[in-house]
């Protein structure tokens, strides 16, 4: 994997574990020669994903909306700044950047950008390793929704296994370098008798 998009939260969390598991993804990312992309702003989970892979030597791309530029929240130190019209723009130019997806935690935007990814890879737009770093069990809930979606047959054991979870950076990165796409994406289809 050449680059990882990261999506997080542009706030910081209550509990400082959140800055500091973003602060040692960078710099794991960093250390294996992996470039960050990610939505470009200096502020939360955001700005602190960025520094640690710039503290560690790392390549950071940041991709933000013009209208978040105009609010003084664009990061001054990355590699490389690119401005898009919209939020759609960005994801998708975060896309075209990036191998592989990581989810930290983060809000409605996170979830919206994740899931986003997550419905390309299941209808088979991209083959990218998603994965979701699981800091002190923040996607607990999310994992577990999953499973109910596939025990209620909405969603593929297959499909359900697109998304790769742990609460540990290293063991995260080693599952997506390692990552089998599914075969056979599409919807799922009753089972013939």
């Amino acid at each position: 994997m050449k680059n990882i998009v990261v999506f997080c939260g542009s706030s910081a969390g209550h509990d400082p574990v959140f800055m500091e598991q973003a602060l040692q993804l960078g710099e794991a990312l960093a250390k294996r020669d992996i470039g960050l992309v990610y939505g470009g702003a200096k502020v939360g989970l955001m700005g602190a994903v960025a520094d640690g892979a710039l503290r560690a030597g790392g390549s950071v791309i940041g991709v933000l909306p013009h209208f978040l530029q105009q609010k003084e929240l664009a990061h001054t130190g990355l590699t490389e700044l690119i401005l898009v019209d919209t939020m759609h723009e960005r994801k998708t130019r975060m896309n075209e950047l990036a191998d592989g997806i990581i989810a930290l935690p983060g809000g409605f935007g996170t979830m919206e950008e994740l899931f986003e990814m997550l419905t390309w890879g299941q209808l088979g737009l991209h083959q990218k390793p998603i994965g979701m770093l699981n800091v002190n069990g923040f996607y607990d809930a999310l994992h577990q929704l999953s499973q109910t979606m596939t025990d209620k047959g909405f969603l593929s054991a297959s499909n359900r296994d697109i998304l790769l979870y742990s609460d540990k950076i290293d063991d995260l990165l080693t599952q997506m370098e390692q990552y089998k796409p599914v075969e056979k994406p599409k919807w799922i289809m009753p089972e013939q008798s």
